[in-house]
């Protein structure tokens, strides 16, 4: 997960952001890393506790992108993840769009473009900062200079920010229940876009199946390489 990132394909641009979020749930347990540094020790240590002892999780989410010369976009649908590094953005709106990941490989799917963009997890990790947790590689200590928070009703929002200036983002944004549920994340990337998700109706361990994330290419659906 290194290296500005490059919005060049309606593609690309839509995988870099969907993986910055579910590889953020996926792996929100190495928050507790930045426990003693960050004064958030009670907060991180139930969001800990809350994911850290589950390997699957649905939900449903809403999600709205707005790019710097780009009107604000919203979709929505159900995600579903299981560790490690597999995922599933089933979409209502615009029906039939698919992101899966089966932990080596990811596809796009985006009608009626009928084409399916493929790339391997771990060339995309090479050059994305977010997929690195998807692959459990990020230290929270190691990566992020400063933790901040905030209060918005009875929820806190956690603020990260990173060390490093050649990420894919500069900021990162969790509100956190109580519990420990996740109930959004905002994403600011180095262009300044704006990445906001809502989500609602959490199941932790979630009933899945392998056949969930492995992509079935529509009749008459082409699968291209995805461009680096």
């Amino acid at each position: 997960m290194s290296g500005r990132l490059p919005f060049v394909t309606p593609f690309a641009a839509t995988r870099a952001r969907w993986c910055v979020i579910a590889s953020l749930i996926l792996l929100l347990p190495v928050l507790g890393r930045a426990e003693s540094a960050s004064g958030l020790d009670g907060l991180l240590k139930t969001v800990e506790a809350r994911y850290n002892k589950s390997q699957s999780l649905r939900l449903d989410f809403s999600e709205t992108y707005a790019g710097i010369k780009s009107p604000a976009q919203t979709e929505s649908g159900v995600l579903y993840l299981r560790k490690p590094g597999r995922m599933r953005w089933e979409y209502s709106s615009p029906a039939g769009k698919l992101f899966i990941s089966d932990g080596k490989e990811v596809f796009l799917y985006t009608p009626p473009d009928q084409k399916a963009e493929k790339s391997k997890l771990k060339e995309s990790a090479d050059m994305r900062a977010p997929l690195a947790f998807l692959l459990g590689k990020l230290d929270f200590n190691k990566e992020f200079k400063a933790f901040q928070t905030r209060t918005e009703g009875g929820d806190t929002w956690i603020t990260a920010e990173p060390k490093s200036e050649n990420l894919a983002y500069t900021k990162v944004e969790f509100l956190a229940m109580p519990t420990g549920e996740i109930r959004r994340v905002r994403v600011t990337g180095q262009d300044q876009s704006k990445l906001d998700f809502t989500f609602h109706n959490e199941q932790l361990n979630a009933p899945v199946t392998p056949a969930m994330f492995s992509f079935k290419a529509p009749p008459g659906v082409v699968i291209v390489e995805a461009e680096q």
